[in-house]
């Protein structure tokens, strides 16, 4: 079977695909059908079903004699610490903790935020949440309490399950302050807090709402898988993107499962019991999607890794984790390569380890550069694979489905539509564009399960955030263009498109050309105001370990490129050097926000922010050249 028989079987009988992939689940209650189109254009998947995902993510590979199986493997250069726990380990352990919280009321359909570092425990709550029919809602441990309290207002949680503290390489972050401070401002307050006390900064427990993890699971009954329906909601997940109030992703449950099972064989190209690790965070999509429920729903053994690409200890630990545990399929943001190339651009710490098990390297969460692609492939010797997806949709909207079959690489192209998904280009009036032409990318409904069918207590902000403004369509938010051959490209976010003197220029393919240059190690392009065009690009450089040649020469050379590949259209004449960029913490560069600061604008500080010092650098380099005033 090739890639064109799989993608046309789907669009031909979209219902018997998802039907067929529906087999691989265990079901409480079989689907009779796919879709459910009752109330459309809010579109829902298997609704006539009953399913658990705890059952289908761990019991269910007890039952089939697999539970010495390891599910989960911890790996914490900054603990020092290793450890694994199998199946029918990670069965016990879920099923004391669900019972733990069902004795504390906890039951179908309440919210439960999660709070958690990167420990299996963090994947233990989630799955003991979707053991019981509860929706957890994870928030990245660490986030600031105002913006804990703003998720607590909106979600309602009943109970709260976190961790004393998070640990960064050079810094302990203590959680137990920054609940407290949520529930303070928060009007609605949760009635239980469990905490995973962690020797690093163990907290202190207000009596008759904060439980020690350990000890309130002492001699409680293990709770059963509860049955949900199809379109019970698994779990909110909150994005707030750089800007505005944070919008509760739903996720479906049967489409959850049906959608992830089927993407860990056809897109990752894993078979049950490979090693399989996405090397995110839990409070991210990718977290929940490929740290916890697919592969743990595929059989697979998933790494939880508490540490940075560099610095814990160096520039070769992601490869000696992919030596150390025989990761065959490996996923990470492109920023995670970019500064392992910016501090060891020759790759000299891979030659100390064996990575002849790595069969493809996965890339996503921004634009993969070409450089960094090409980079990585000369390094690594196995396809790269770049492929898009959002938080709303779960899983890829496009990728290279090397399960089913390895396409061409197009370098700067996340490949190809992923079956459920008709991508197309649009025009501001809602038109097709031609092969080639840059617009709006817009998809086709309905969306495939697993995507989000609405916002929490949002329906009408759902409409008007995706459905309204192309009708009949999902609005992605990113601009780009498909080839002739049905290629994608990303170019940007719909507003990282500027308009310089009226021609409508990518941000994206500046910054393609940026990190052409030998010096570069990564860049953004943002577009300023400018009274004479409407806007201005403006480049930001970070240069690679090591280079020491006068900055005011590295910016020629970038302007001349600029010129010479996009031409002078693109009117660039302005850029920068500075040490770091500023990124969420998943590495996603802020630059709506940066935007604001060079039109002296006022913003909110946005709550994903990795470091808000780095803002004020920015503030400065743009001040010497005329902005930010």
């Amino acid at each position: 079977m090739n890639y064109s028989d799989v993608y046309k079987g789907w669009q031909q009988d979209p219902e018997g695909f998802w039907l067929d992939a529906a087999k691989a689940i265990d079901w409480v209650k079989a689907p009779t059908k796919a879709l459910d189109d009752a109330n459309a254009p809010l579109y829902e998947w298997f609704t006539d079903t009953e399913v658990n995902t705890c059952y289908n993510a761990v019991d269910r590979h007890v039952v089939a004699g697999n539970g010495d199986r390891t599910a989960i493997i911890y790996d914490s250069p900054i603990t020092d610490t290793k450890s694994k726990i199998s199946y029918a380990e990670l069965q016990t352990k879920v099923a004391l903790l669900a019972g733990a919280m069902a004795a504390k009321g906890i039951t179908k359909g309440d919210r439960v935020i999660i709070y958690m570092p990167m420990v299996p425990e963090a994947l233990v709550a989630m799955l003991a949440c979707s053991r019981i029919g509860a929706i957890h809602s994870v928030v990245f441990g660490g986030f600031a309490s105002n913006e804990l309290a703003v998720r607590i207002d909106d979600a309602k949680p009943k109970m709260i399950l976190a961790a004393s503290c998070g640990l960064e390489p050079n810094r302990v972050v203590a959680y137990k302050p920054l609940i407290d401070g949520a529930i303070d401002l928060s009007d609605h307050k949760p009635d239980s807090v469990f905490i995973f006390q962690r020797e690093q900064c163990p907290a202190s427990l207000i009596e008759g709402r904060d439980y020690d993890w350990n000890d309130v699971q002492n001699g409680v009954t293990p709770a059963d898988c509860v049955p949900v329906n199809g379109n019970h909601p698994a779990y909110i997940l909150y994005t707030s993107g750089t800007t505005g109030a944070p919008k509760g992703v739903v996720r479906a449950t049967a489409g959850h499962l049906v959608a992830l099972n089927w993407t860990m064989k056809n897109l990752y190209n894993v078979n049950p019991g490979d090693v399989f690790w996405a090397a995110s965070d839990v409070g991210w999509v990718v977290g929940h999607s490929y740290i916890c429920y697919g592969p743990l729903i595929h059989g697979n053994t998933t790494i939880v890794f508490e540490g940075k690409p560099i610095g814990t200890p160096d520039a070769g630990t992601f490869w000696r984790v992919i030596n150390e545990h025989n990761v065959r399929s490996f996923f990470t943001a492109p920023t995670a390569f970019r500064a392992i190339k910016r501090e060891d651009p020759k790759g000299e710490f891979k030659k100390k380890y064996d990575l002849s098990c790595l069969n493809a390297l996965y890339l996503a969460g921004e634009r993969a550069d070409p450089d960094t692609i090409h980079w990585a492939q000369d390094l690594l010797g196995v396809p790269v694979v770049d492929h898009w997806w959002q938080t709303e949709t779960g899983f890829a909207i496009a990728g290279n489905p090397l399960g089913i079959e390895a396409l061409p690489i197009k370098v700067g192209s996340p490949s190809v539509a992923m079956p459920g998904y008709d991508v197309q280009i649009l025009d501001e009036g809602g038109n097709q564009m031609k092969p080639g032409e840059l617009g709006a990318i817009a998809i086709k409904l309905p969306l495939p399960p697993g995507t989000l069918p609405t916002l929490w207590n949002a329906e009408d902000r759902f409409k008007k955030s995706y459905l309204n403004t192309f009708p009949g369509y999902y609005e992605t938010g990113d601009a780009g263009m498909i080839d002739e051959d049905g290629y994608l490209y990303i170019m940007a976010r719909t507003d990282d498109v500027i308009n310089v003197a009226g021609h409508r220029l990518s941000t994206g393919a500046m910054e393609e050309v940026l990190a052409n240059h030998p010096d570069v190690a990564e860049c953004a392009v943002i577009g300023v105001a400018d009274q004479l065009k409407g806007q201005m690009p403006v480049g930001f450089l970070c240069l690679t370990k090591g280079v020491n040649r006068p900055h005011d020469e590295i910016v020629k050379e970038c302007v001349k490129m600029m010129r010479d590949q996009i031409g002078p259209v693109a009117a660039f004449k302005l850029a920068v050097v500075v040490d770091r960029l500023p990124k969420t913490r998943s590495g996603k560069i802020l630059r709506a926000t940066m935007v604001k600061i060079a039109d002296s604008e006022t913003y909110k500080l946005p709550a994903t922010i990795d470091d808000p010092a780095i803002l004020d650098e920015i503030k400065d380099a743009l001040q010497t050249i005329g902005y930010a005033k």
